[in-house]
């Protein structure tokens, strides 16, 4: 009987964060090497549907770069980077589209869909969605890679009302039609501001920010934005966090209530960061 007690003790104390969020958009960036492991994957899902079945909206955006890489290895293409961006060409960016939008998307609503709830999957191409433009970073040509400059919400607001989990490919066009590889982290951010998001969670393989990288146990748990830029100069937000902490920042701009840094190889960590008192990772706001 006690170990009946103990779980229904956990599902009331998860009760207040329930009606907190009840209705409530919470967007997902999901990529990296939390899509790796199987077991990994299964937990994330199960958390995202758990979210959706006690009322909360999840909208996912996922990327996919290491699987990309690996499909352009087996075609005889090369992988090439500047400022951690894919230099993508035509040629690059067919490929780019068909694992994002083909195997990654399809695979990820099939895993939602296989759990009893509908998904739907999309790129922002679709409905114009996510309306970009060509970038060129250090004013070097990199081809077919771009930025969100404009978000059209209106498909996004149709299937989360029919009640469907979208599931984005962050892939966008410009108004002649010409396709793009958008960073997902920045994806995420321009469709958490349209969305006007409760939160946007990025899973990623690090437990948050730390004050000292060495030290797990000093990781922050709450980061106010206006201190973002003293931790950079203090160094203690460095290398490649600092273009993550940077999204935190630009979303919470964008009307986001707060940002979270969680590690998505914890076993359901999504659950433990909304549906608890402590939580985990770090916790970015206004």
């Amino acid at each position: 009987m006690r170990k009946y007690i103990e779980k229904a003790k956990v599902l009331i104390e998860a009760l207040p964060y329930i009606k907190e969020f009840y209705g409530k958009i919470v967007v997902i960036k999901y990529g990296g090497s939390t899509m790796n492991d199987e077991l990994i994957q299964e937990a994330i899902i199960q958390d995202i549907i758990l979210m959706k079945l006690v009322g909360i909206r999840p909208v996912i955006v996922h990327g996919g770069g290491p699987e990309i890489s690996k499909v352009l290895q087996k075609m005889g293409k090369q992988s090439e980077f500047r400022n951690g961006l894919r230099v993508t060409d035509e040629e690059t960016m067919e490929i780019v589209e068909m694992v994002l939008s083909g195997k990654i998307n399809k695979g990820i609503v099939n895993q939602i869909q296989s759990q009893g709830v509908n998904a739907v999957g999309i790129s922002g191409k679709d409905g114009k969605t996510l309306l970009a433009k060509k970038i060129n970073p250090d004013h070097e040509d990199i081809g077919f890679v771009g930025e969100v400059i404009q978000v059209n919400p209106s498909l996004l607001d149709i299937l989360i009302e029919s009640d469907f989990i979208p599931v984005i490919a962050p892939i966008g066009t410009d108004e002649g039609g010409s396709m793009y590889n958008i960073n997902a982290d920045y994806a995420a951010v321009a469709i958490a501001g349209a969305l006007e998001a409760q939160k946007l969670v990025f899973l990623t393989d690090v437990d948050g920010v730390r004050k000292d990288l060495n030290d797990p146990s000093s990781c922050i748990s709450e980061l106010l934005i206006q201190d973002v830029a003293g931790y950079i100069k203090d160094s203690m937000i460095s290398g490649g966090m600092i273009p993550k902490i940077e999204c935190c920042v630009e979303a919470v701009e964008k009307g986001v209530k707060c940002v979270h840094i969680l590690d998505g190889r914890v076993e359901h960590s999504l659950i433990l960061e909304i549906f608890t008192k402590k939580g985990i990772g770090t916790m970015i706001k206004e």
